[in-house]
This record gives C-alpha cells, structure tokens and sequence, in this order.
C-alpha cells in the first residue's frame, strides 16, 4: 500500500528547532518494514499545498501527529485532504490520546490511535490491505461501515463507522521489546531542511544531527508532565541494539552530534553504563551527545556522569523545576533541592555543561516562591537556566488543578502556542500579572549577570548564532503582544 505520514505546519512564533520527528520516523521504519511504499510530509518544511501532495502520490492511508497546540491544524490538514481525496485517516499524537472522541467527531477524522502508535498503526494497515482485496472501488465509508465489524478487536483506538457512531475499544498493553523495532526512517526526511537539536547553543549542521530513544516510557508522575499521559511502565532497549543504530548514525549518516530523547534514560543505570563502554570500546565517542530532555537528578552519581562524558556526552539536563521546597513536594517530583544540587556539582566537577529546566507559575505559586527559583536557578548556575510558564496540558493533574480551583486563560487549543509571555492560567492569589513579571524576571536576573554573559561571549556558537541569540533576547526582556497576524494566516489556509 501507499502510506503517507504527516507532521501538521507547526509555525511558532519564537526561534525555535525543526529536527524531524522521531514519533513519524518510528511510523515510516514499521511501514517500509510490512512493505508499503511511504511518503512523510513535514508541512515544516515543505511548501506544496497538502491537497495537491496527496492528489500527486494517492496514498491507500494517512496518518497525521498532534500535540495540543498543533491539533487545531491536523484538523485543518484532515480536512483539506478530505475536500479533495477519499482515504482512511488516522491521527496520533498525546493529545488525541487523552481527548481521541473531540478529534474523531470531526467529519474528516476515521480514527484515532491513543498511546504509542506503531502496533496499532500496523493493524489498521493490515486489516485496511485485507479489506481492500476485495473492493472493486476504494472507499472510506465502505471501510468504516459498522456491518462490517473491522474494529472489533483492534486494541489502541478511537474510531466512527459511516453512520457517525464513535467507538472506544479497549488501550493496547505497550510495546514490551523496544528491539523489535527498526530504526527510525531518516532517510525519508529532508534533512538539509532542518536545524541541529540545540541552535541556541551549537552550530552543528542540521542535516547531520540525529535524535536516538533508548527506552520510552516513566516510572515517575510528575504532576505537570505531559508525559504523565504516555505508558507508566518503563522499558529500555538492550545496550547492544542502541549501540548499533548508533553506529548507523555515525558510520552511515555522519552523525556530527546525536541527542538522547528518553524520557528518563538513566532509569537502569548499569544500562547505562554498558551503552557506555560499549560506545567507548567501538571508537563511536568523537561524535559529542547529550541528554535532550535531561535525566534523574537522583540516579546521576559522579561515577556514572564521569563514565558518560569519556563516552561522547558533552552536555546534560536535569528537571529542576522549582526552588521551593513545598513546591517541590506538592508537584510529586520525588527528589530534593540537595540532591539536585549534588547533580549539578557533579557535572560541573568533571567539566559537562549543564541545563536546568524550571517553571514559573506552579499551583500554589506565589511571588516569594518564585523568586526562590530564581534564586536557585542562580546558585545551580547551568549553562542554560531554561524558564518556562506552567502550561496546563490535557491529561496531567494540573489541568484538573486548574478545572477544579482555577480560571483558564486560554479559549482555544492553539492559544497553548501562540501566546508570547502570557500565562494560561490563574489560581488563588496567583494572578496572570505576577507569573508573568516573574518570569520575565528570572531571565534578566540570571541571564543578565556578568558570568553568565561572559560565558557566552566566549563561545564561538554565539557569535555563529549571533542574530537569532539577539532576536530571542529582545523577545524575553522586551514583552511584546500577540502575534495574532500568525493566527490569521493559519485560520485563512483552511479555518474550522
């Protein structure tokens, strides 16, 4: 079959990275597999009209990603595609998986796969390929017909039969061997299109930076994760496996930088430190990585974190959060400002740069809390003290915080994006004004300190990213207001 993947325009109104999605890439390496001809269509980068795309390849099924700020335009590409061709299609993504009947009650939505998507993708492929053997004329609706029952058992998904019946089936039990798959299908992506994982700090070509998943899923449950909606049980791939895609990277891709995208990588650390020797004694450490996502404070000791650097790793994060010790409590982070700090300490010991990633705006968020924060962020002293408002995403407590004790300030899914500086919510005495001249705060009083200033005018990545480090610096000391020109440009590509 002729399978198109599609990765919605996902425009931000900030500099930001474009790097190919991992998620689509996993999709299109178990399509190639089962023998279907595969397309992916990142709108980020391309610049033909979805319609006339899918007109030119006709492609037997769709399958379209969304987050909660760029559901809104799956919707909007869904229905562009129904307008002009008949066929399946699919959406995934978190937010479909924790609201999937809003999406399937669009008329151009069939179904919608919750979760993690490869299995169940395969399954509507197949059962779709079988279906299709015997259809003289292909058609949606003939596919979709509930006399014909094609759902019944298949696990993971949301889906209307042609009578505008929406269905829930039962969640599919997550992928247990991570080996089983193949590696991600970068070859189908336009890798010259795209920047490198981290341009505000390196000035790595973009076509030549490759992001890896070494294990999915977290034990933890932080209250404000959105990753709280994904499969609780953790799982890694054997040390071997990684170590041979990544060999592919270096060997085969020339991979000049590769980015670790788990969740929580350090989970098992003797994993951990068999991927390393192993990287060390197959000559694969020349090539610099890091911890996109950061790792456990609690599990990164000086030993391991010293083992990882002789392995190739150059920069590492770690989820802060917050400054507050009642904060810290309240969000179910399940670690201590000691043993952050300890983190921290021993990272910069053995010479890896480091980022925090903290948030401004927490619930029970108040200005004293928020400056210990700030202040906290200060004595961590991270090469990238990364600062961002809460966001109250579907599926974590703190949206159901919020709907039970607060006020949304947000009417509409993109709005989760397309506000600059603006808070999504207030609670208590908590009010919009103070979270956002707090966080508005914290990056001129850390980022506007001498060593953090000397420390980036030494770097040669600064004066290489030296207009897009000015325009970002302008937009965080210096408020600005909706780009709302942004939101009508999109609404008048296909509004609905």
């Amino acid at each position: 079959m002729r399978v198109a993947l599609i990765n919605p325009r996902f425009r931000l109104p900030i500099d930001t990275r474009t790097t190919p999605h991992l998620g689509l890439a996993y999709l299109a390496a178990v399509s190639e597999k089962r023998g279907d001809e595969v397309v992916i269509f990142d709108a980020d980068v391309e610049r033909q009209p979805i319609a006339e795309f899918v007109q030119e390849f006709r492609p037997d099924l769709i399958g379209i990603t969304a987050n909660t700020p760029q559901v809104k335009q799956a919707w909007r590409t869904a229905k562009a595609i129904k307008e002009v061709y008949d066929c399946p299609i699919v959406l995934g993504g978190p937010h479909v998986s924790v609201l999937p009947e809003e999406s399937c009650e669009k008329p151009y939505v069939d179904i919608v796969v919750r979760g993690e998507g490869e299995d169940a993708w395969i399954e509507v492929s197949n059962l779709l390929e079988e279906f299709l053997k015997d259809q003289p004329v292909y058609s949606t609706e003939a596919f979709m017909h509930p006399e014909n029952e094609v759902f019944r058992n298949c696990l993971g998904i949301t889906y209307k039969t042609s009578d505008g019946q929406i269905h829930n089936n039962p969640d599919r039990t997550p992928i247990a061997d991570l080996d089983s798959l193949p590696w991600p299908a970068y070859h189908l992506f336009k890798m010259e299109h795209y920047t490198n994982l981290q341009p505000a700090t390196d000035s790595v070509d973009g076509s030549r930076s490759f992001s890896i998943l070494t294990s999915r899923g977290c034990p933890y449950r932080c209250t404000f994760c959105s990753q709280s909606i994904m499969p609780i049980k953790w799982r890694s791939r054997s040390a071997q496996s990684v170590l041979a895609e990544w060999k592919h990277l270096v060997e085969d891709m020339g991979a000049l930088e590769i980015g670790v995208l788990d969740d929580s990588a350090n989970i098992r650390v003797k994993r951990l430190e068999e991927l390393a020797h192993l990287l060390i004694e197959n000559n694969l450490n020349h090539v610099p990585w890091i911890f996109v996502n950061g790792i456990r404070a609690n599990l990164a000791s000086k030993e391991l974190l010293t083992l990882l650097q002789t392995a190739g790793l150059k920069r590492v994060a770690f989820g802060v959060e917050t400054g507050d010790d009642e904060i810290l409590l309240s969000i179910d982070k399940k670690v201590d400002h000691d043993t952050i700090r300890q983190a921290f300490k021993n990272a910069k010991e053995i010479g890896l740069e480091t980022i925090a990633f903290m948030i401004i705006g927490l619930p029970g968020e108040t200005r004293e809390t928020m400056q210990r924060t700030i202040d906290f962020a200060i004595e961590l002293d991270p090469i990238i003290a990364n600062f961002s408002m809460m966001t109250p995403y579907p599926g974590t407590k703190v949206y159901e915080i919020v709907k039970r004790q607060g006020r949304f300030l947000i009417n509409d899914w993109e709005d989760y994006v397309f506000f600059e500086q603006k808070a999504r919510y207030e609670m208590g005495e908590m009010t919009a004004e103070l979270v956002e001249e707090m966080y508005r705060k914290a990056y001129r009083q850390y980022y506007l300190r001498p060593s953090p200033i000397i420390r980036r005018l030494k770097t040669k990545d600064f004066w290489f990213n030296l207009p897009r480090n000015v325009r970002i610096a302008l937009r965080t000391f210096i408020p600005k207001k909706e780009k709302s020109g942004l939101r009508k440009q999109m609404e008048a590509e296909g509004a609905i």
